[in-house]
């Protein structure tokens, strides 16, 4: 059997585009292999801008802490590919092996005998025959892209939808207004499923209301029928089946109450509200979710940053999670003032100003970086002169490690923050992982 990595390679020849939304390909090769997506445990499918990942890993960490086996797929991944597909155990879920990816990859890529089909969709029915070759008690399913018309979408009767936080990132895909795409994310809802919604825009909800009310999807939204705050250093969450008083979630950063709240909702939607106080904070506990507001250990990057500074990695790449980002290193800032210096690349179909705009003012400094083999990347010149133009001080550097020890020098430690891009993460977790 060939290795995954062959294989995955040679999929990306399928079809001439990277992206192209449609669910006639996907249909046609899962009626191929037997509708495997039909033999899934019941699923939780999961649409929004930012905040999915978290979400997704909140709720399979409070229903596992409650004995169930839970299945996820996510996308993209930060290192390896297999990081996409976990597979319940007794102990819990694990990252798919190498073999059962490969023989799952090689059994659809026999099937799909040469026809156009975009990577993730061909990837995604492989992880729907996995799903359905082992038994679970939910599958979580994260949207790759949109929702309307995503891979992921085939799904007819799932146990609950959830729409998490939807802002501008992907326009030239799915649209150019908010309206816009919120449409295409509230395209995962199903006649009479419900669906739970974090907090959105007053544009946002209107859409989502609009959609579920045509297709008699009840929905459970934050602010009217649940809601979940900080509270005197706790999390308090509330909603129709009462009143719980939780430790704080395992990540950090604000925007991290509302994920779990989003992830508590849907556990105790399709659990019922028996759920425990010690269930919940045992799965918030251990909750884990790599290149979100990561904090790292600098001697294990080997980067020629001082010891005694503070190293952080985080992934988000839009203007609103730049708003987020910002927010929670304000929340640092507070606890223990440092000089916060950012090292960002990104990709070149992101709106770099507006996720740097709100680190203004906060910043001491950015040193940007080109992100390292990706050829859609930002050159570091030209996101620096982007930065300036948003109100910071910023710098060009020729490499992760230039960048890291220009982010490092100055009379006090500083706090750094990686950012700007998934790709970047994956980048710096594959060197902090060795």
């Amino acid at each position: 059997m060939q290795h995954s990595d062959v294989i995955l390679e040679r999929l990306l020849s399928l079809h001439p585009k990277q992206i192209d939304l449609s669910l006639d390909r996907i249909e046609r090769l899962l009626a191929a292999l037997g509708h495997p997506e039909r033999r899934v445990a019941p699923v939780i499918h999961i649409a929004g801008t930012n905040g999915k990942g978290s979400v997704a890993a909140y709720c399979r960490a409070i229903l596992e802490a409650s004995g169930k086996r839970v299945h996820v797929y996510t996308s993209p991944h930060l290192v390896r590919f297999h990081e996409r597909i976990r597979l319940a155990r007794p102990d819990g879920s694990g990252f798919v092996a190498e073999e059962k990816l490969a023989e799952a990859l090689s059994h659809c890529e026999r099937i799909n005998d040469g026809a156009p089909i975009t990577f993730f969709e061909i990837t995604t029915a492989a992880a729907f025959l996995l799903f359905a070759r082992h038994p679970a008690d939910y599958l979580i399913l994260e949207v790759g892209l949109g929702g309307r018309l995503d891979a992921t979408n085939v799904i007819d009767q799932p146990a609950a939808s959830v729409i998490t936080p939807v802002a501008l990132d992907h326009q030239q895909f799915l649209g150019e207004s908010i309206e816009e795409i919120a449409f295409e994310k509230a395209g995962i809802l199903k006649q009479g499923v419900a669906c739970v919604v974090a907090a959105q825009s007053p544009a946002v909800l209107a859409v989502i209301r609009t959609e579920a009310a045509r297709r008699r999807s009840p929905l459970y939204i934050c602010g009217e029928e649940w809601q979940a705050h900080e509270e005197h250093g706790r999390l308090v969450f509330q909603d129709g089946g009462g009143l719980l008083d939780l430790d704080l979630p395992r990540l950090p950063g604000r925007h991290q109450i509302d994920n779990a709240g989003t992830a508590i909702k849907t556990a105790r939607l399709v659990s019922g509200s028996s759920l425990q106080p010690a269930t919940v904070d045992a799965g918030l506990g251990r909750a884990d979710w790599p290149g979100r507001l990561q904090r790292l250990d600098p001697e294990k990057l080997r980067a020629d940053v001082p010891g005694e500074a503070e190293l952080w990695l985080d992934g988000g790449h839009n203007p609103a999670a730049g708003l987020v980002l910002a927010q929670a290193m304000s929340e640092l800032e507070e606890k223990v003032s440092r000089p916060l210096v950012l090292v960002c690349g990104m990709m070149n179909t992101k709106d770099a100003a507006g996720f740097l705009r709100p680190f203004a003012g906060l910043a001491e400094r950015v040193v940007t970086l080109s992100i390292p083999a990706e050829k859609n990347a930002l050159p570091a010149l030209e996101l620096a002169k982007t930065a300036r133009m948003a109100g910071l001080t910023a710098e060009p550097a020729a490499s992760l490690d230039q960048a890291l020890s220009r982010a490092g020098q100055g009379p006090t430690a500083p706090r750094i923050l990686i950012c700007g891009s998934l790709y970047l993460a994956g980048r710096v977790l594959a060197a902090y992982r060795g």
